[in-house]
């Protein structure tokens, strides 16, 4: 059975780093025999370039049809003076809302052989593994209305809706709640819940949505109170469910824990288990075109991508064994090196979790 997977590489280092999923990926196809159909498209700046729209509806058409996405990146400093409706990121926003991919799984996981690249006290966070379940395509982001007014005084006013419907809670409180049964059956969810009323009915569906998962121990936390716990104490998170605009902050802060945000993969889902998956960190337009990019997350993301969407727990196991391998043997790009490590470019590494395989 031959199943498609539609490879966006989109901008900055996006390109490089997609290459080298795309080789990883295809050899783990013929030595699984997993039937994957491989094709591109344009998304973001890349597509701006060749059509004027940050996602063309041939890619969305392609995406659609697809059974998993893989995503590089997608923004530079060339396009931030589009309108903002225009802009590249309004490709990847629109990938997430017409394929209404509401559930972001990104895991902080600490390797072993990256304590040291820490920010942190190895004590602090040795050990550490944690997966923030974010909802995405509501909340503030998407909010109606928005945008900037002139008040009667002559004034200009930004402004954005934060809401939530209760079935949009209860949706990504239920993912959350079953990803901790596979856990360590510990959920926090973090709210604002004494200031914004959408995050106090938010803390009530938390609460109904309890009685279906006993097994399951639900404690909850201010967003401010959860940004300071993750520096002082993260270990004592398991899994944390949030809405969109705190998840987007506090998952990148989760990622520094690690060492570099360059590690770590995430997956976005839809209820029919399609999905998207892309490294956590963006385009670094800076480092484009240098070959020191990072490509693990990416490689990391595939192998997400094989375990939730395509249900190939062993293939996906196959990469991140390959991956830990690899970081055993002292390779390291410039993110994430260390005084005893030998310093690759971006396709050295691939090149190595490929001969790990």
């Amino acid at each position: 059975m031959s199943r498609s997977i539609l490879m966006l590489p989109g901008d900055g280092i996006g390109p490089e780093i997609v290459a080298e999923a795309e080789k990883v990926l295809h050899k783990i196809n013929e030595k699984f025999s997993l039937g994957l159909h491989f094709q591109s498209a344009l998304v973001g700046g890349a597509a701006i370039e060749e059509t004027d729209s940050p996602l063309p509806d041939e890619t969305l058409d392609m995406a659609r049809k697809a059974d998993a996405i893989l995503l590089g990146a997608v923004g530079g400093p060339q396009w931030d003076k589009r309108p903002m409706a225009s802009r590249p990121e309004k490709g990847l926003l629109g990938l997430r809302s017409n394929l209404q991919l509401f559930a972001n799984l990104r895991p902080a996981i600490l390797y072993p052989q990256l304590a040291s690249a820490s920010s942190l006290k190895p004590e602090v966070v040795s050990g550490l593994d944690i997966m923030i379940v974010r909802e995405l395509t509501g909340g503030i982001y998407f909010g109606q209305p928005r945008g900037v007014r002139e008040l009667e005084s002559g004034e200009r006013q930004g402004y954005n809706t934060y809401a939530y419907t209760e079935s949009e809670i209860r949706r990504i409180g239920r993912v959350a709640f079953e990803a901790a049964q596979q856990r360590g059956k510990k959920l926090c969810s973090v709210d604002k819940a004494n200031v914004l009323e959408v995050t106090v009915l938010w803390r009530e569906i938390m609460e109904d949505l309890r009685r279906e998962y006993p097994d399951v121990e639900l404690s909850h936390m201010y967003v401010d109170n959860a940004a300071m716990q993750l520096v002082r104490a993260p270990k004592q998170f398991d899994v944390i469910v949030t809405g969109n605009m705190f998840g987007d902050i506090l998952s990148d802060e989760a990622a520094m824990l690690t060492g570099s945000i360059g590690m770590l993969p995430s997956a976005s889902l839809n209820s029919e288990k399609q999905g998207m998956y892309e490294p956590c960190h963006g385009s670094a337009p800076d480092i484009a075109g240098k070959g020191i990019a990072n490509p693990l997350a990416t490689i990391l993301s595939g192998a997400m991508m094989l375990r939730y969407s395509l249900g190939e727990e062993k293939a996906a196991g196959a990469i991140e064994a390959a991956v830990s391998k690899v970081l055993d043997q002292g390779l390291r790009t410039a993110d994430i090196m260390s005084a005893d490590g030998r310093k690759v470019s971006t396709r050295e590494m691939g090149d190595a979790v490929l001969a790990a395989l």
